[in-house]
């Protein structure tokens, strides 16, 4: 699998940068791309070569998920509405990448508005799991964890809001890191839940993830929520104390799931960690807070799309038809379901009744995690229930695909740094991920933890 340093030691950036495209078009079967930027990515490559663009990642192809804004092609988060739209500048965390000389070369696909939990409500139709494709790639950042899987490209950025990282990576075998809520600016991105939407990155090993995240994290004025800078990549890290959620390993749970965390565990005793069961009582609710928090700030978010200052717009003389006929053909299904819902929690008498519970039991939630590091340095448990399931297994029955993200959802809503960790696969080849939590701004050390394992192996 690719890594950024083979891309670094390449001879010529634009033959580096044309093979990747070369890859993503022979790759097409697995609709992992919606658009490449050929012609700006090699303006850029042979500005490299030419010795214009230096950085530390000079030359090195990447693949952008496609709800975050950038030059030399279209921004449609998956979506019809957007299907057509040019951004007017590029998100921070591109502008980021490039200032390092990194080549973005395409933009990966979603579930639209990154609604979804399997890259099955795009618009422009499912992206297929690098290791089997009659399965479902994981979402939202499917076609994101699909490039890199497939070794299109060394690394990938993509969000994650309750677990769009973590669990297409899990589902790809490939490393996913979700940071510290904050930790990278949002500037540029489509939002989607303002209070859990993160910016992170997927690699196929912690060295290059850390080197990523890295250079993307930091203050930016144009987004209020942003940290000041505090990532400062570690080579070594002491001994910690890792707490296995013992709610995560119930037999509800997939038992090739099972097993790879658990010798995942031994792998970190082996390198010189310790690791012991731990309970979280707030978990059984988390799934239940998520998704009357995160519907409620994207009918927020989404009454900006009209029809009337930018996308798509229906053909209507009438400004209420305009409007509804615009959002109907422009929203999928799921956007529409989450909407529906938002709109509901947030009503007039439903607002106590729901939303304000859901807030408090969020609370509670934070407050158990911050108990728990008092004792504990990091948390371990699975990323998903199952590894990946089959195309269309779940599309009809939201609830059944709302489980799915029964493990990811807790850390976002505490605004926790998690990654996904390839684990190693079931009996039937599938790929299976293991998920690290750690304190707030401890990612450094998340990712430190991570590379001790590799060191092992």
């Amino acid at each position: 699998m690719s890594r950024i340093t083979d891309f670094l030691h390449s001879s010529s950036a634009v033959d580096t940068v044309s093979a990747a495209i070369s890859a993503a078009k022979s790759n097409h079967s697995f609709n992992a791309l919606l658009s490449l930027s050929e012609t700006r990515a090699l303006e850029r490559a042979r500005a490299v070569d030419s010795g214009e663009i230096t950085g530390r990642l000079a030359g090195v192809p990447f693949i952008a998920k496609d709800n975050f804004m950038t030059f030399g092609g279209p921004t449609t988060a998956a979506s019809h509405f957007l299907e057509t739209f040019e951004a007017p500048l590029q998100a921070t965390a591109i502008e980021k990448l490039e200032q390092e000389g990194a080549i973005c070369i395409g933009k990966a696909n979603l579930d639209a508005f990154a609604h979804g939990g399997s890259t099955e409500n795009s618009a422009f139709g499912p992206t297929k799991n690098a290791v089997d494709q009659t399965r479902v790639a994981g979402g939202s950042s499917g076609g994101s964890a699909v490039a890199v899987a497939l070794g299109i490209v060394p690394f990938a950025v993509g969000t994650d809001t309750g677990g769009s990282i973590r669990q297409p990576a899990s589902f790809n075998g490939v490393v996913g890191v979700k940071p510290t809520y904050g930790t990278v600016s949002r500037y540029g991105v489509v939002a989607m839940a303002s209070s859990t939407d993160t910016i992170g990155c997927f690699t196929t090993n912690v060295a290059d993830a850390e080197l990523v995240m890295s250079i993307i994290a930091g203050r930016d004025q144009r987004d209020m929520t942003t940290l000041p800078d505090f990532f400062v990549p570690t080579e070594t890290v002491a001994a910690q104390k890792i707490g296995i959620i013992k709610e995560f390993m119930t037999d509800d749970v997939d038992a090739g799931v099972r097993q790879q965390v658990s010798e995942y565990s031994e792998k970190l005793q082996a390198a010189g960690h310790v690791v012991e069961e731990v309970s979280m009582s707030m978990l059984q609710y988390a799934l239940a807070m998520y998704y009357i928090i995160v519907p409620a700030e994207i009918s927020s978010n989404l009454a900006r799309y009209d029809g009337i200052r930018y996308g798509k717009r229906a053909a209507s003389s009438d400004l209420s038809e305009l409007y509804g006929a615009s959002r109907d053909h422009g929203f999928e299904a799921e956007n529409k379901r989450r909407i529906m819902i938002g709109s509901y929690v947030l009503s007039s008498g439903f607002f106590d009744a729901y939303y304000l519970q859901a807030q408090k039991a969020r609370t509670l939630l934070i407050n158990e995690f911050n108990a728990l590091f008092e004792t504990y340095d990091l948390l371990i448990g699975p990323v998903a229930p199952t590894p990946a399931f089959r195309l269309g297994e779940n599309a009809s029955d939201p609830v059944k695909m709302y489980l799915a993200d029964i493990m990811t959802v807790p850390a976002s809503l505490a605004g926790l740094p998690a990654m996904s960790i390839p684990g190693g696969t079931t009996a039937e080849g599938l790929p299976v991920g293991v998920q690290l939590i750690g304190q707030r701004r401890a990612d450094a050390d998340l990712l430190a933890v991570a590379k001790s394992v590799e060191d092992v192996l």
